[in-house]
């Protein structure tokens, strides 16, 4: 239990025997910790807590429980300073010496760890994230859902999770067929592209969209092609194989530039041949049932409408592999939840489906954790237009103006310490934007102010954290934790910073409760916007011994913080900007 969760449960402990007392001990336990929360006013106090709940137990208003349990409380915790009241509230000031002191400490004696709890208590989940498609674009909305998986899975882990990170690839859908139905009859045009061929089967895709349009007779031909692949022989089943690696290949150049890491990768075409027996078996056991030639799940009384699981031309649909798979989760993989990153779109989808599993006896968790679009200033994103910045367009982009703004910053550095920079500052920026809003804001991606060092940006936090490491390099030491005396650091803007770095637990639990990555991209701007105010309002290196030498401490302890913090959204930071 970190410092700051103490103070609290002691406050708690010391209200509620109070209460005890005054009920002769019927009100015991009616505050938790979590009753006291941060006031909207700093000069009020740094914990509150609203007496509305304890009138019962007191037998007046709020105002006169708020005064009466001051009385109680005055002088009788020794975390706290001062005890005020503001009207229904009571306000508590920790004492700032204690809360430095405790709040350093367990930071130096944790470092990376810090901010980490048991909460999960170990309960194994699988997360399932990066769920792409074989023979299409790899874009900035696929780039989105690895972000915000990658993320949420990373803090789930630090609130004590046993997480499993797996993806799904849909490597033998009508978008396969329609790829490979342009490449075979446009060879000549595909085959001479110096373009990586991962990269390239996006680009025929996009075409072979088009091609439908114009072509009386491409719907069918794509149908044939479609069929021949699912009977898994000829010419068109040997290019798919072909081409699957090529994509796949693909892939995982794009999660090692990412730095993501699966512990295991479905694939659609591995579970559809087990799914269609499945379907079989659920067909006759009445579960699913045929409708104008489709097999479907008929879900209308529990108004989930209707899933088509088999079209009337016998294709298969998401179900027929999703099923088989979700069952091998909770089989082999003993899972007591899983976590599908999907975006919002396919809300009802993932309710008919944990619907379906559970009717056939599956209890166990499924959880949809979706998202919405990113779009274009243009507007809207559409892959089979071609109206879109895929990933591979967007990391040279956002890298290539990186470059440009690294080398007129350092003039005196050689192109490879600018180019290291300037991919950790792009790298950064993408992944920043991606998960600085809630899921359920849709992204409008701007380069130019994705890679500003001013406002919300990764990059802002990256130099803030450079910022500090300047400090340090300036001052000639090599400890940068000597031993310090906590009532040096008296200066109000260092008392505000020490209270918010003992609140990074509590936002790491919080972002795990909400499965919300954003909940730590705003603590972490909030606390760079602090340090930056300190950076310019005190000084540090000019100080006396003393004083320096706790400053420098506390902006280790800064420093140590931001680089969790970033930790958890797979973002590097520098030691130099």
């Amino acid at each position: 239990m970190y410092i700051l969760e103490k103070i609290k449960e002691n406050i708690a402990e010391k209200i509620n025997k109070a209460l005890g007392d005054a009920s002769t001990g019927s009100a015991q336990g009616i505050i938790q910790a979590s009753s006291l929360v941060c006031p909207p006013n700093s000069e009020m106090g740094d914990l509150s807590l609203a007496c509305f709940q304890i009138v019962k137990a007191t037998r007046k208003n709020p105002a006169e429980s708020a005064g009466w349990l001051m009385e109680k409380l005055s002088g009788k915790i020794s975390a706290i300073s001062a005890v005020k009241t503001a009207g229904p509230y009571l306000n508590f000031t920790i004492n700032k010496e204690f809360l430095a002191e405790e709040t350093i400490r367990e930071i130096s004696k944790q470092k990376e760890k810090y901010g980490e709890n048991k909460i999960g208590k170990g309960e194994k989940v699988m997360i399932e994230y990066s769920n792409g498609n074989t023979h299409k674009e790899y874009h900035i909305g696929h780039l989105r859902n690895i972000c915000f998986g990658e993320a949420t899975k990373e803090i789930l882990s630090a609130n004590g999770y046993n997480v499993i990170p797996v993806s799904y690839i849909n490597d033998f859908g009508i978008h396969v067929a329609k790829t490979l139905w342009n490449y075979l009859t446009n060879k000549k045009e595909w085959e001479g592209s110096s373009e990586d061929k991962g990269y390239l089967l996006g680009k025929i895709y996009v075409d072979a969209n088009r091609r439908e349009k114009e072509e009386t007779t491409a719907k069918q031909m794509i149908q044939l092609t479609m069929k021949k692949i699912e009977a898994r022989q000829g010419e068109e089943y040997k290019l798919w194989q072909e081409t699957r690696k090529w994509s796949i290949d693909y892939f995982d150049k794009i999660y090692k530039e990412l730095g993501v890491k699966f512990k295991k990768i479905f694939y659609e075409s591995e579970f559809i041949d087990e799914g269609k027996k499945v379907v079989a078996k659920l067909l006759e056991e009445g579960v699913l049932k045929k409708s104008e030639g489709a097999i479907i799940a008929d879900f209308s009384e529990e108004n989930l409408g209707v899933l088509v699981i088999i079209r009337s031309d016998g294709t298969a649909l998401y179900p027929v592999a999703d099923i088989p798979l979700a069952i091998e989760k909770f089989e082999k993989y003993k899972i007591k939840k899983s976590i599908y990153v999907v975006d919002t779109r396919q809300g009802l989808y993932f309710k008919q489906l944990a619907f379906l599993l559970h009717k056939i006896g599956y209890k166990e968790e499924i959880f949809h954790l979706g998202y919405e679009f990113v779009k274009l200033q243009s507007g809207m994103m559409s892959s089979r237009s071609g109206n879109v910045i895929t990933y591979k367009e967007l990391k040279e982009k956002m890298f290539e103006q990186s470059l440009v703004e690294t080398g007129k910053r350092h003039e005196d550095w050689n192109k490879e310490k600018i180019a290291e920079a300037a991919g950790k500052i792009s790298m950064g920026a993408m992944k920043f934007e991606m998960l600085k809003v809630g899921s359920d804001n849709v992204i409008t991606f701007d380069i130019v102010k994705a890679l500003s060092f001013e406002g919300y940006t990764a990059a802002y936090l990256q130099y803030t954290y450079a910022r500090i490491q300047s400090i340090f390099k300036k001052s000639k030491i090599k400890n940068k934790k000597p031993k310090i005396n906590v009532k040096n650091l008296f200066e109000e803007k260092e008392s505000g910073l020490i209270l918010k770095m003992a609140k990074y637990p509590e936002a790491v639990r919080k972002a795990g409760e909400s499965y919300d990555p954003a909940e730590i991209a705003k603590y972490l701007f909030e606390l760079a916007q602090m340090i930056n105010d300190y950076y310019h309002a005190v000084s540090v290196l000019k100080a006396e011994e003393e004083v320096k030498n706790a400053r420098l401490a506390m902006l280790s302890a800064t420093c140590q913080v931001l680089e969790n913090g970033l930790g958890l959204l797979g973002i590097e930071v520098l030691e130099e900007m």
